[in-house]
């Protein structure tokens, strides 16, 4: 095991994106746990506000994730420095990515079904990261072999249609596959060619005229909800708990 993780992450100089992700996992799990229990009004945690203004943990998560951002880089990869700075960010973006749908609303929606959508991008940027660390590069570059990255046009074409792919997946509705596309671009090819969701731009562009190409649209978008909108949710009120039933104003 310890020669595996010299060879494969402190050899290529991963240790730092490894802490940062384990700190980014860890905060927001801790995170979560805490305000389930000030939610619950159970533990010695309460919310912060000073001279009754709440201060929500998205504002030290800023902090701390441009203090560790600029720490982790401003060192050699390899460094005690760039470490220490990676863990500090990690914890800093765990913390802002856990509010994320409140920067995202302009509006306290920790609790409401607003909410999930925390949850679901600390999800998606865990699983990202995570194959950024397993050697996954942006639209599939680390899929060239030595001499066509020599080959400036191959180079090219391969970034060009990798994110060609991306943009497809994107404007038909499918924000998952073009993000997850972007490190395999398979997934965003996948997302490409499909139908597109009802109510996305393309959905609205081309299947206006196209009855039946709407029709299957919205009968595809059904069944995938059905038969993953349920498991879905269960997953994201087992890591950050079910929302409020009516909009909450507490932390």
């Amino acid at each position: 095991m310890g020669h595996w993780l010299y060879r494969n992450i402190v050899e290529p100089g991963k240790l730092p994106m490894l802490l940062a992700l384990a700190s980014f996992v860890l905060t927001f799990l801790v995170t979560r746990t805490v305000t389930r229990m000030i939610r619950a009004g159970r533990g010695p945690f309460r919310n912060v506000t000073p001279g009754g203004l709440h201060i929500h943990h998205v504002v030290p998560g800023v902090v701390l994730a441009v203090v560790g951002g600029f720490a982790s880089l401003g060192g050699d990869r390899r460094s005690v420095t760039a470490c220490v700075g990676a863990v500090v960010f990690g914890m800093g973006v765990g913390l802002v990515l856990d509010e994320f749908a409140l920067i995202l609303h302009l509006d306290d929606v920790y609790w409401t079904e607003q909410g999930r959508q925390s949850v679901e991008v600390v999800v998606l940027a865990a699983a990202l990261a995570l194959l950024v660390l397993g050697g996954s590069s942006p639209l599939g570059v680390d899929e060239l072999t030595p001499d066509e990255r020599q080959d400036r046009a191959a180079l090219i074409l391969t970034l060009v249609g990798n994110f060609l792919f991306v943009v497809l997946a994107l404007v038909k509705g499918k924000l998952r596959m073009a993000l997850i596309g972007t490190l395999v671009p398979l997934i965003a090819l996948v997302g490409a060619v499909r139908l597109a969701r009802p109510g996305s731009p393309w959905a609205r562009r081309f299947y206006r005229a196209r009855p039946r190409a709407r029709a299957r649209s919205l009968l595809r978008a059904a069944r995938h909800d059905r038969r993953w909108g349920g498991l879905r949710r269960k997953f994201q009120d087992l890591i950050g708990g079910a929302p409020d039933r009516l909009p909450s104003r507490k932390e």
